[in-house]
């Protein structure tokens, strides 16, 4: 299996601007310029598609490492804040919020970091990935 995006850049780094569009085209010529990475402009960016990506991987991760365990969770809520410093990413830190039925804190954050190191997405990015894992009543 093979997914593909398209990234169209026109101009220069700080005044050029482009768009993405993924094979699903869930995002279809989506605008990102200089401006809607390094400042708040509309647009997206790489950052926040690899963030997207490793929340989406690791609550999918987490919900098959806790089936293999024993359990279903009710609902898996991740979010993943990317770190961009000095030109290079450095950080995902993920917060996940979980209820799971039946499991004990103990059980949950081992599987919690598991899905942390083994989610395929995990996998590819070199940089720290830290985390808060919270079980939820």
């Amino acid at each position: 299996m093979k997914r593909t995006s398209t990234a169209v850049w026109n101009g220069s780094g700080k005044e050029g601007s482009g768009h993405l569009t993924s094979q699903s085209t869930v995002f279809n010529k989506t605008q990102y310029s200089y401006h809607s990475r390094f400042e708040e402009g509309v647009g997206t960016n790489p950052e926040e598609l690899i963030a997207a990506a490793h929340a989406g991987c690791f609550s999918m991760k987490l919900s098959f490492i806790l089936g293999a365990a024993g359990f279903t969770p009710d609902s898996i809520v991740t979010t993943s804040a990317i770190t961009l410093e000095n030109g290079a990413i450095t950080n995902s830190h993920l917060v996940v919020k979980a209820k799971v039925p039946g499991i004990t804190k103990e059980k949950f954050d081992e599987c919690a970091a598991d899905a942390k190191v083994n989610c395929p997405v995990s996998k590819i990015l070199n940089m720290s990935i830290t985390m808060e894992a919270n079980l939820e009543a």
